[in-house]
């Protein structure tokens, strides 16, 4: 943005995202509100599960465009595997479905599969390496959210609930402080080769709604957080969440893809890909803080 220039902001498109999204934030927060019932956390999976199916497919279709065949099948299931055995884990019963079988399967199923299939075998080792690639990034990323949301009682109640919401307040403030900082007064581009629009006035105000959103997590959800708690978990948030912004970006600018949605689009947004791209990262980040800082398991 030039000196000169004043800030452009899509009024049409903004009312879209927002009607959208507070589609969402409804079920969303009735999940959060019978967050200690089971059929909460099941419902919970099966929307994420969904939700990995659709951003796999982006992700093998990225793929497809620069020309390899990374199969969409058998990256779900290696995702939806990884959501459930989170499943599993967070009712202390990873045993069911350890993770040891969870890849040697997913491994034979991938590799296996694509021995019998007919495209062509020169891109082999490439398409299969998408495939992991695609189910392991959605798979790792949602199923730290379901694991998240199967706490149920520490010191306070529904805690799932209280980490579930603080990972999104968090994320969301960021990515809106994000948008409207970057929009009215980004000049200094973060990554100009990756993703232009970009900006560092940007970032700052990423990292601002980032600690905006643990405040107001500390004042009214996660009560017994501490002040350091607040920083330490915005701003490693904000980190994860920026580089995870640009990871995707670089998958989309090195197949020349503008957009990740082909065909299936939540409306104003965009792709599954450009809406997780930032919670894929801070999911895990955000249990291994209360992992190793709080003692959670």
């Amino acid at each position: 943005m030039s000196q000169d220039s004043k800030p452009c902001f899509d009024k049409k498109n903004l009312a879209l995202r927002l009607s959208s999204a507070g589609i969402f934030a409804l079920l969303f927060f009735t999940l959060l509100w019978f967050g200690k019932e089971s059929w909460a956390k099941l419902t919970y999976m099966g929307i994420l599960a969904i939700v990995a199916f659709v951003g796999v497919r982006e992700a093998t279709m990225i793929g497809r465009k620069m020309g390899h065949f990374p199969s969409t099948f058998t990256g779900t299931l290696l995702a939806w595997g990884f959501i459930v055995h989170c499943y599993l884990w967070g009712l202390e019963r990873s045993e069911a479905f350890p993770l040891w079988l969870l890849l040697a399967g997913s491994g034979a199923v991938i590799h296996f599969v694509a021995l019998f299939s007919r495209r062509n075998l020169d891109n082999a080792l490439a398409s299969q390496g998408i495939t992991w690639l695609a189910g392991l990034y959605l798979g790792i990323g949602l199923g730290f959210q379901q694991k998240l949301f199967m706490f149920n009682e520490t010191t306070l109640s529904n805690t799932g609930a209280r980490l579930l919401l603080a990972l999104f307040l968090i994320v969301w403030l960021g990515d809106a402080g994000a948008y409207f900082v970057g929009k009215g007064f980004g000049k200094h581009k973060l990554a100009p080769k990756v993703s232009p629009k970009k900006s560092w006035e940007g970032a700052v105000g990423n990292i601002i709604g980032n600690i905006a959103g643990a405040t107001i997590i500390k004042l009214f959800v996660c009560t017994d957080w501490s002040p350091v708690d607040v920083f330490a978990i915005a701003f490693l948030l904000g980190v994860v969440g920026i580089l995870g912004d640009l990871v995707e970006s670089t998958w989309k600018r090195s197949a020349g893809v503008k957009d990740s949605y082909f065909g299936i689009s939540i409306p104003g947004h965009g792709g599954i890909l450009d809406r997780v791209d930032s919670l894929v990262f801070a999911a895990p980040a955000l249990y291994a803080y209360i992992h190793f800082i709080h003692g959670l398991n």
